[in-house]
């Protein structure tokens, strides 16, 4: 008796013979059923798969039933084991998440001039794991000498701007601020003469490119003439705003040439005042 009531005790005795007898009355079912229909010569293929699926899902619910303990707490712990693997590897979930959103959108490709939060730079080369970029620093258009390596997880957090004309051509803007003594629309005529000259021998490849660049973006940007206003600053200096569109490389170059053309036409104007 104590040997019987420990087989009771054993669910793997249980589930044994309760597998074997819901197997074999199964077998005996759909035994006796085909060879019925044999007989009869009906078709009874759909009773007989009808039981078996009976059958099954009875001989895995009394499984269940029976381990459901044991069942209960191996899912908790595969839970809890999956949930510790994502919280360990949650950053290169992410990185592996933002690899897939740039091949699926493909918003730049390796050559590309591209701004990714606050970082510029030419794209170099990408992974799973990370985008690596050539800075740029935007104000003169000019390599860095730095590397950056940026986690693919900023790529879906952070907007990425595709820079990509800037290479070749760039509207270019900067200031000059002085005071109020002089009157700069004295020289405003001649200043954009200086620049108009200034861009003439590019002006026919800048004109070309600049609907390039409005028929692939569907927008209008400044250009390819320069552009002058004056206006005043809070502290009420005046102010001129150039506009130019030119060659990246040459963006530093015709700033600092009108510059020193600007420099002259003031005090010039000022020592007449």
């Amino acid at each position: 008796m104590q040997i019987f009531d420990t087989l009771l005790q054993n669910k793997s005795f249980i589930t044994a013979v309760l597998a074997i007898l819901i197997i074999t009355f199964k077998l005996l079912i759909t035994r006796f059923i085909k060879r019925h229909a044999k007989k009869k010569k009906i078709d009874k293929r759909f009773t007989v798969n009808l039981l078996n699926n009976i059958f099954n899902f009875a001989l895995i619910f009394m499984v269940f039933n029976i381990w459901s303990v044991e069942i209960q707490k191996f899912a908790f712990s595969i839970a809890a084991f999956i949930v510790a693997i994502v919280l360990a590897t949650r950053e290169f979930i992410q990185c592996f998440i933002g690899f897939i959103y740039v091949i699926s959108n493909r918003p730049f490709r390796i050559g590309d001039w591209v701004q990714v939060g606050k970082h510029y730079g030419e794209v170099n080369s990408m992974d799973w794991i990370n985008l690596t970029i050539l800075e740029v620093n935007i104000d003169n258009y000019q390599f860095t000498g730095k590397t950056l390596f940026i986690p693919n997880s900023q790529l879906v957090t952070s907007p990425i701007k595709n820079l990509n004309f800037l290479k070749r051509y760039a509207v270019h803007h900067f200031t000059i601020t002085r005071d109020g003594s002089v009157n700069p629309f004295d020289f405003i005529d001649a200043l954009k003469e200086k620049a108009n000259n200034y861009c003439a021998d590019f002006n026919d490849v800048a004109v070309r490119y600049n609907q390039v660049i409005e028929n692939r973006l569907d927008i209008n940007i400044a250009g390819p003439e320069p552009h002058i206003e004056v206006a005043t600053s809070n502290l009420g200096d005046t102010q001129v705003i150039f506009t130019i569109f030119c060659p990246t490389e040459r963006a530093m170059e015709i700033e600092n040439k009108l510059t020193a053309d600007f420099m002259n036409f003031w005090f010039s104007a000022k020592s007449y005042s």
